[in-house]
């Protein structure tokens, strides 16, 4: 029985090399993004594919793109949070709007899709019309950034690193009969459009003349690292996966640098063991 995907951001970047990846295997998806009119794929045809606007800060689209895909296909295995935009700047050159527009996007537009998908995969997709069979797997986009603070990106790494933890949270609410699970992906650097056109700048504060961050992003756009159609059919794999991983790496930055700060980490807390345990309770034993 063919899987059924709904991606959120699927335009440009890795949710379009996704939808792709998704239909070449014979999987059926819902691409959603702000103007769907301009979505185009290979390999579709009434069956397997629909395309729906959803735009992630819009609850009402939400609502909307999931009755419809439910509406077609009867129900939807995994449900790909993709959508989200760069912010790159100093923090003190960030303005408010910037910084909560960020926080929108990335973080709080994703609660809503993730609110709306364990609803459905805990209550549609248990109706016997739609197969019967409950739960589902919920895809976080997230970034090496969710993982490691990165100079020019402290509210983007912000938003990432709240994703990560929220997530990690409410993998441990929800009961195990209900078959929802989840996997935090967390790419490097990847030729998208990430750091080209789709990436919003802040102007310049004269107190950071040692740091532009545009310049930097212009010099690495198109030399990283990852192929975005390999990235796609990386978290292919992790969606068809029977017990999928809650977090992930994909890139060789990735992997390394998350591998670099474990260690770091290990030798840190390490370093001050005998102080971190030297403030209980005299007397007191752990449960």
């Amino acid at each position: 029985m063919p899987r059924v995907f709904l991606i959120t951001g699927t335009s440009t970047g890795f949710g379009k090399d996704y939808v792709q990846t998704v239909l070449d295997n014979g999987d059926y998806v819902i691409a959603t993004a702000r103007n769907p009119d301009q979505l185009s794929f290979s390999n579709t045809n009434e069956k397997n594919y629909l395309s729906v606007k959803l735009d992630v800060t819009d609850k009402s689209s939400i609502e909307t793109s999931f009755q419809k895909g439910l509406e077609k296909f009867g129900r939807i295995d995994v449900v790909v949070n993709n959508a989200g935009y760069g912010l790159s700047g100093c923090f003190e050159e960030y303005n408010e709007n910037q910084i909560r527009q960020q926080m929108e996007i990335n973080f709080f537009g994703l609660l809503d899709v993730t609110k709306k998908s364990m609803e459905v995969f805990r209550n549609e997709n248990s109706k016997k019309e739609n197969g019967g069979k409950i739960g589902g797997l919920i895809q976080q986009i997230t970034s090496i950034g969710g993982q490691k603070g990165v100079p020019t990106f402290s509210i983007y790494c912000a938003s990432k690193w709240a994703v990560e933890g929220f997530t990690e949270s409410i993998s441990q609410e929800v009961k195990p009969e209900w078959n929802i699970k989840f996997t935090c992906i967390e790419p490097g650097g990847f030729r998208t459009d990430w750091a080209g056109r789709s990436m919003t700048f802040t102007d310049r504060h004269p107190a950071y003349d040692h740091i532009d961050a545009k310049s930097n992003m212009e010099k690495r756009h198109g030399t990283q690292a990852g192929d975005p159609l390999k990235g796609a059919q990386a978290m292919y794999k992790l969606a068809i996966m029977p017990d999928p991983p809650l977090r992930v790496v994909i890139g060789t930055d990735a992997y390394s640098g998350v591998m670099d700060k474990l260690d770091k980490y290990n030798k840190n807390y390490k370093k001050y063991e005998e102080l971190s345990n030297s403030t209980d309770v005299e007397g007191y034993k752990a449960p």
